[in-house]
């Protein structure tokens, strides 16, 4: 029988999926048993959602903007008639032939390791997770091997925490695991706050027990018996699917006591967090599930001596464990095959801005920028030109096209000023100011900063007056080393992380394109003409056709004109709202 997957995740039910459901299930109860109806995780191909799989046998069809009505199409023309309807296909798939579709190059230089089942199974099906090998390696973990091995696994396959940091994860564990105390934990970081970055959310909801398989395995390495996922509530439907992974595994004994009747005990609680970006930090994290003000605490002591409840503790993020069991299934030496000497195995990325293909993307570590954007991305929308990427979220930096070669890497990436982060991605074109985004992240980070540090606190809200001052063509020519001189001491005086890298988005722009921030300042002029207080809003009089429009919608009468004769903006009394360039529809307005 003929199975019929539906993307629904977050990004595919934004998309329209529910609908595209729901008419396969009228259509299914139209004509029963002539296909299996399932949901699906996201796949990775966020911009063709609402993504569609018709799968027989080994063969299957991935159909890309599944429509109502091109679901009836599907179901008339492939299911009943077996014709692939040829102009819908994204990606086709079949034994012995080369991947297909129009978007095979999207999927051709990838490498799923976390994202192997996302997509693929449902979700809130154990069965399904089972039928892919699931709890495999949990079985091999607590009835063949010894907690030493374990890690001594995961040291040999190069893991490094994907949260950002790329601490190597069989080293973090056997501090953790070197501890004598009765109580440990093993806590999961699932708080993604940094803008543009899901790879956490899809993989929580299209493969759960991923995660909670590999945080059981870390369980027995280092002796704990209770773990946390610190999901944000903003989340809900990874709750959701983690709260019913979570259920069906204890029923199955995968979790609770005497797990697969080897003597060991362990169980795990989603703690949901209020959306304090700070909560990312492992040790504020800590603070809130202790029912805290989730604020950091000093180091030494760290998490693995001293870290919830003041108990040797593990954390890692989702991305992180989801690599475990395919570890411990494959062995250390298939992981390590991938990547680069000091960066092993596979990272997910987010694309997101300017980028033609957002989504998310698993590739092995060391792949070129360019790669990504062009090769995965499909390259900048509209055929702009590539500007920068910004990496590792808000408090990472901006990475200019001209260093597009740069391998992706936890220490190229670096060497540049940016940090690697979880794997957000977020991609700038020409039109993008510079200036204008560095304060925007700083924006960000200034209001997301716990108060503790008073450089943290005041430092970055100094940092953010200044940069306010400079897009609003009010900038002064001592702003450029005020900026440079309160980063730098930000970064060496701030507790915790946030701090620590607040500034990079600024100093990152300052360094590689300081003409941006001298036209702002000198020539009170944006490059990119996108500050609105240092741009005019004008009318090409060769696009105009005097439709009255602008006119019509322009808050505060700037716009003047009789019908069918080209219009004119008195910029002396203009808003700068950009009302006009929303409602013209012959690109006749237009900023300089």
């Amino acid at each position: 029988m003929k199975k019929v997957l539906v993307g629904m995740s977050t990004c595919g039910l934004s998309a329209g999926s529910q609908k595209t459901y729901d008419r396969f299930g009228e259509l299914l109860a139209g004509a029963p048993g002539s296909f299996e109806l399932k949901s699906a995780g996201c796949i990775g191909m966020c911009y063709r959602e609402p993504l569609v799989e018709v799968r027989e046998g080994e063969s299957r069809v991935v159909y890309g903007g599944v429509t109502p009505d091109v679901a009836n199409t599907i179901f008339n023309e492939h299911i009943k008639g077996g014709r692939v309807v040829e102009e819908h296909v994204a990606l086709r798939m079949e034994p012995g032939r080369e991947l297909g579709g129009s978007e095979a190059p999207h999927q051709k230089n990838q490498v799923r390791i976390v994202l192997r089942n996302c997509g693929l199974i449902d979700p809130e099906s154990l069965a399904e997770y089972e039928g892919t090998g699931g709890y495999q390696a949990l079985r091999k973990a607590l009835l063949e091997m010894k907690p030493d091995e374990i890690i001594k696994v995961v040291k040999d396959s190069g893991l490094r925490g994907r949260g950002g940091a790329g601490f190597p994860t069989g080293l973090k564990w056997s501090f953790a695991a070197s501890q004598k105390s009765d109580v440990k934990y093993v806590v999961c970081n699932a708080d993604e706050g940094d803008p543009g970055a899901f790879m956490d959310r899809s993989v929580l909801e299209g493969d759960p027990h991923s995660v909670i398989e590999g945080m059981v395995i870390c369980g027995k390495a280092i002796g704990a018996h209770k773990g946390y996922i610190y999901c944000r509530a903003e989340y809900p439907m990874a709750i959701r699917r983690l709260t019913i992974a979570l259920d069906a595994a204890r029923e199955k004994g995968y979790l609770g006591t005497n797990i697969l009747g080897s003597g060991f005990d362990f169980d795990i609680t989603i703690k949901q967090g209020a959306g304090a970006f700070v909560c990312g930090e492992e040790t504020a994290l800590f603070q809130s599930i202790e029912g805290k003000r989730g604020m950091p605490r000093i180091r030494p002591p760290f998490p693995a001596e001293k870290g919830l409840w003041q108990k040797p503790t593990n954390n890692n993020n989702v991305e992180t464990y989801a690599n475990v069991p395919w570890i411990l299934v494959n062995g250390a030496a298939a992981y390590a095959a991938y990547g680069t000497e000091k960066s092993r195995g596979t990272k997910v990325f987010a694309l997101a801005g300017k980028v033609k293909n957002g989504g998310l993307a698993e590739v092995p570590m060391g792949m070129p920028i360019n790669d990504l954007v062009f090769k995965i991305g499909g390259g900048i929308k509209e055929d702009r030109a590539f500007k920068a990427v910004q990496m590792g979220g808000p408090s990472g930096g901006c990475i200019p096209a001209s260093l597009g070669h740069t391998p992706v890497d936890f220490e190229s990436i670096p060497a540049t000023g940016a940090i690697m982060g979880s794997g957000g991605m977020v991609v700038m074109d020409d039109q993008t100011c510079m200036v204008e985004m560095a304060r925007f992240f700083l924006n960000f980070t200034q209001d997301e900063s716990c108060g503790k540090c008073t450089f943290c606190r005041v430092g970055t809200l100094r940092m953010l007056e200044i940069l306010t001052r400079i897009t609003q063509g009010e900038g002064r020519p001592e702003d450029i080393d005020k900026l440079k001189a309160l980063g730098a001491q930000i970064k060496e005086a701030s507790l915790c992380g946030l701090g620590q890298t607040a500034p990079n988005p600024v100093l990152t722009t300052l360094k590689y394109f300081p003409e941006e921030y001298e036209a702002h300042i000198k020539d009170k002029r944006c490059p990119a003409a996108s500050c609105t207080a240092l741009v005019d809003f004008c009318i090409d009089p060769e696009k105009c056709t005097g439709c009255t429009v602008c006119a019509k919608n322009c808050p505060v009468d700037a716009i003047k004109g009789e019908r069918k004769a080209v219009h004119v903006i008195d910029t002396s009394i203009c808003a700068k709202c950009g009302k006009c360039v929303t409602v013209c529809t012959f690109g006749a307005v237009y900023k300089k």
